[in-house]
């Protein structure tokens, strides 16, 4: 390295001259690294949101299919392909026992009070496994969910075994054996298929096509407007009102599902 030495100076003033140019050449560089580090932010902060535009200029052309009827309660297909619904309240509870429960059919309820009542149709010729992806979806849409218990017992019973208990919503008469499924665990799969948001117990999603983007929705911390927040982000989709009817009460942790 090459340094200029005035000889009308003295060597002191050479010196201290060096040394104020070397701290001028050293807050340049400061400034510099953080000029630099202010850009990087500033970029970053612009490529989020031109994501979040880019997911909303999406989700306005989804193609919204129209709603079939048990999409008003909570409901799933089994790995088999049967249908089961499921109060979201007392009084869904009533209209699936009156309405939509017949002698082919399956009743599901957790042992619990506070538990949505789901019924698996033409569930009497569902096999073991079948029966279990219910009792697991029963589970996760009780009140042990939100009590943070991470098993419950369900039981399962007949058309001819439940009638309704007159004067209280949501209430019924039971009568005879109950097949019963111990210690049932607690965890949701979420995913997008067909235009449409499901929720399946996560029993069910082991035994079907995994390939699509997935989330796997288990006990947490997160409060339900977070963790719909979340799911919105990861399954890129953006009715956050539909993602929460689809949630059970309570709060959530949220994982992304690896794709197999």
């Amino acid at each position: 390295m090459e340094v200029e030495i005035d000889f009308t100076r003295s060597a002191q003033q050479n010196a201290d001259e060096h040394y104020k140019a070397s701290k001028k050449l050293a807050a340049k560089k400061e400034g510099a690294e953080r000029t630099v580090k202010d850009l990087e932010k500033k970029l970053a902060d612009a490529e989020k949101k031109q994501q979040r535009e880019v997911l909303k200029e999406r989700q306005k052309f989804v193609v919204r299919k129209e709603k079939q009827w048990y999409e008003k309660f909570h409901w799933f297909f089994t790995s088999t392909g049967m249908l089961a619904v499921g109060g979201r309240d007392a009084q869904q509870n009533d209209m699936i026992n009156s309405k939509y429960f017949s002698d082919n059919d399956l009743f599901f309820h957790a042992e619990i009070f506070g538990a949505s009542a789901v019924v698996l149709k033409d569930g009497l010729g569902a096999d073991r496994d079948t029966k279990e992806e219910a009792a697991q979806f029963a589970a996760c849409y009780s009140s042990a969910w939100e009590s943070g218990m991470k098993v419950v017992d369900v039981y399962a019973m007949r058309r001819d075994q439940i009638s309704k208990l007159t004067g209280k919503a949501g209430s019924f008469l039971l009568s005879g054996e109950r097949e019963w499924h111990r210690n049932t665990q607690l965890s949701l799969v979420m995913f997008m298929k067909d235009g449409r948001l499901n929720a399946v117990p996560a029993a069910a999603f082991e035994r079907m096509d995994r390939s699509q983007r997935h989330v796997l929705v288990n006990q947490g911390n997160r409060k339900k407007s977070d963790a719909a927040k979340r799911i919105a982000e990861l399954l890129e989709y953006n009715d956050l009102d539909e993602i929460i009817r689809q949630l059970p009460s309570g709060s959530f942790s949220i994982t992304t599902g690896a794709q197999k």
